[in-house]
């Protein structure tokens, strides 16, 4: 698939304006879009409030064989992904990508933890290079020469960077204007205020013995809101300390303000 296929997004003065772009850089193609073809993603794709773009990296290949990877110096297991071959991939795609190339980002355990705030950034911008990589990894000397960002999903291991780039593909679109139905959704979610989501529930309104509680049948929209921060910070105490220690950092520099 490529930006040619798909169609042109509408602004809000009726200008017929280019999407954001994905430029996917792997020896998979056609794992794209996979599951970002269906629901919010799969729709936006479709209007075009965003654009994909998959670039086959054998494509780039010096040999007829369309040989991306060698064996690592020094000796070890596996095998590495050359320098030489990803460099003519980047080159070209973020050439084509022109000004919406956005910033060339490589997954690995390694890399800098993939987080909400970055996600943000990420949607405010024309688009961004994905590059996935496979094997051992990539020599090197290419990410030093290309400063390509390094981002991780956690601490575990995949077997490429197609799932990651994926991942946070489905993270940036979703914020995308004209994307999600109602703007109040992404303000209450995990991480938007600093905290994870509070409680949810809907009908029935007895289940398994198990009542709804009673403040959210009360209509007293205040209280409402109330119970759900009150829950939202104990979840976040609980679960995720590390995330409750930055929130109380957060709050306290508001009220020094």
């Amino acid at each position: 698939m490529t930006t040619a296929d798909l169609p042109i997004a509408e602004g809000n003065d009726g200008e017929r304006k280019p999407g954001w772009l994905a430029s996917v850089l792997t020896i998979f193609p056609g794992m794209f879009p996979g599951a970002l073809g269906f629901s919010l993603a799969g729709r936006a794709l479709e209007k075009g409030i965003w654009e994909l773009a998959a670039h086959n990296l054998r494509d780039y290949a010096l040999d007829r064989h369309g040989t991306v990877d060698d064996t690592p110096f020094g000796g070890g297991p596996g095998m590495v992904m050359r320098p030489d071959v990803l460099d003519r991939a980047i080159v070209a795609a973020r050439e084509q990508a022109g000004d919406r190339a956005g910033p060339l980002i490589y997954f690995t355990p390694r890399g800098r933890r993939l987080d909400q705030d970055r996600v943000r950034e990420l949607a405010a911008g024309p688009g961004a290079t994905l590059l996935c990589g496979r094997f051992e990894g990539v020599d090197e000397r290419l990410l030093e020469a290309h400063e390509i960002e390094e981002v991780s999903l956690g601490d575990f291991v995949l077997s490429g960077g197609e799932l990651p780039a994926t991942v946070l593909l489905d993270a940036v679109v979703r914020l995308l204007p004209g994307v999600m139905g109602q703007a109040q959704s992404l303000d209450e979610e995990s991480f938007e205020r600093g905290l994870l989501e509070y409680p949810q529930y809907t009908r029935p309104q007895i289940w398994a013995g198990r009542p709804v509680p009673d403040v959210l049948n009360s209509g007293h929209h205040a209280e409402i809101a109330k119970w759900r921060r009150s829950k939202a910070e104990e979840t976040t105490r609980i679960r995720r300390p590390d995330l409750w220690e930055a929130y109380q950092a957060s709050q306290g520099r508001k009220k020094e303000e």
